[in-house]
């Protein structure tokens, strides 16, 4: 008896030896991580649907799914299909962190993408502790500096320009063409305008009066006419709007009131046509003359071969909607995540997928006019600007006709016209 349990013993050692030999030798399964399965990745966003900055953002998730449509019906990603989860967090960051809970706990999404704004990103970072749980924040809408560390943010990849490098681009900007004006400055007063004032100091502007908002001030009907009465009692004759486009329109909407003419100056956050468009048509026109940035081409543009793509694909999907600096935002989150869960492979996981950006995103494909800055030791996304003018519709038009970047970076570095050669876009828009 003794030795037949002995033998039985034997036995099964034996069999949990080859079991655990065979185990070890194949890859790992994607299954092991939340939202992937053999045939689906799923991806959730936390974006203002409702609200006061629901104007324009709030067709950024439209836009993404839109892109991930397009790819499902060309066969996917490594033969997954992408399914994006949309939750509306009216740009409060408690609502935020609610919802991306939700998206983590009751959908089990395998990244997030896309969040929008500084406030709700760093809400959601450390309220459900996705670093400590390695969940991927992929291509976050904001410029705030920090989410380029990678120590402090280790899972979370920005893709705009940091705002401290706008702000030194636009420091170059206003020192060579308007040395001799006297500068105003409105800026919101978080973590948004800060990054702004260290790259005005950075880039050695002096503004002859600074106004700070606190977010969301900027709809009482006081907070406009009392910027504009400031700007007028200075005496500035170029004005700098460094915040929303909500903010934007309230500026301008007062400066028209009080007759007030000044070279206004918009940052690329506060300068979307359409957003102002939508919370007041008639100053839109005001935008006429106005300076502005951006780091993609501009949405008018169907010379460009992304544009044009991007065009076609929002138009099959929502043909009775504006194309729009927010539709190409979307379109190019999605389509640099689609990048991203490519080049991980078939063995899809969340610290591998966020190793490929870091080790291959300065090289992926992008509709962007700069340089991805994605490398093991930052997360940031591009990393320049070019300078326009509106016209009479509030479209931004490149000065000198032609797109001319330049490229800093969010230290003392200098600022630089680029010489970066954007590649070709892969056929018809897809990397598979």
């Amino acid at each position: 008896m003794i030795r037949t349990n002995r033998r039985k013993l034997v036995l099964t050692s034996a069999v949990l030896a080859v079991a655990a030999m065979t185990a070890s030798s194949l890859p790992a399964q994607a299954a092991s991580d939340p939202g992937v399965t053999s045939t689906s990745i799923k991806l959730g966003i936390t974006v203002p649907m409702t609200g006061i900055a629901s104007p324009g953002y709030n067709k950024i998730p439209g836009a993404m799914k839109a892109y991930f449509d397009y790819v499902n019906a060309n066969g996917g990603v490594n033969g997954r299909k992408i399914t994006l989860v949309i939750k509306d967090d009216q740009y409060i960051p408690t609502t935020a962190v609610a919802k991306a809970n939700e998206l983590i706990l009751k959908d089990k999404v395998f990244a997030l993408v896309g969040t929008l704004g500084t406030a709700s990103t760093k809400a959601i970072s450390a309220s459900t502790q996705l670093a400590k749980r390695g969940i991927p924040s992929l291509f976050v809408n904001t410029g705030f500096s920090g989410f380029a560390d990678k120590k402090a943010y280790p899972t979370t990849f920005s893709i705009l320009p940091s705002y401290q490098m706008e702000a030194k681009i636009m420091g170059k900007f206003l020192k060579d063409k308007y040395a001799d004006k006297k500068l105003g400055l409105i800026y919101q007063d978080d973590d948004f305008g800060r990054d702004a004032l260290a790259g005005f100091k950075q880039a050695g502007v002096t503004f002859t009066t600074a106004i700070p908002y606190a977010s969301g001030s900027q709809s009482l009907p006081a907070t406009g006419a009392g910027w504009i009465s400031k700007l007028k009692a200075a005496g500035t004759e170029v004005t700098v709007l460094f915040g929303v486009s909500s903010a934007s329109t309230a500026a301008l909407a007062n400066a028209y009131a009080a007759g007030y003419k000044t070279q206004w100056v918009l940052g690329s956050v506060g300068g979307d046509a359409t957003t102002i468009a939508a919370t007041n048509k008639a100053y839109v026109p005001l935008l006429y003359g106005a300076k502005g940035f951006s780091f993609a081409p501009a949405p008018s543009d169907s010379t460009d071969e992304y544009i044009k793509l991007f065009q076609s694909i929002y138009a099959s999907a929502q043909p009775t909607q504006t194309f729009d600096n927010n539709v190409v935002a979307g379109m190019s989150n999605a389509f640099l995540a689609v990048q991203a869960l490519q080049a991980t492979g078939s063995n899809l996981t969340r610290a591998g997928l966020i190793k490929t950006i870091e080790t291959k995103g300065a090289t992926f494909a992008s509709p962007f006019l700069t340089p991805l800055g994605y490398s093991a030791t930052s997360h940031v996304g591009a990393t320049g600007y070019w300078i326009g003018t509106y016209d009479p519709t509030g479209a931004l038009k490149p000065d000198g006709g032609k797109y001319t970047v330049y490229t800093t970076d969010s230290g003392n570095g200098p600022v630089v016209e680029s010489t970066y050669k954007r590649p070709a876009m892969p056929a018809k828009g897809l990397t598979n």
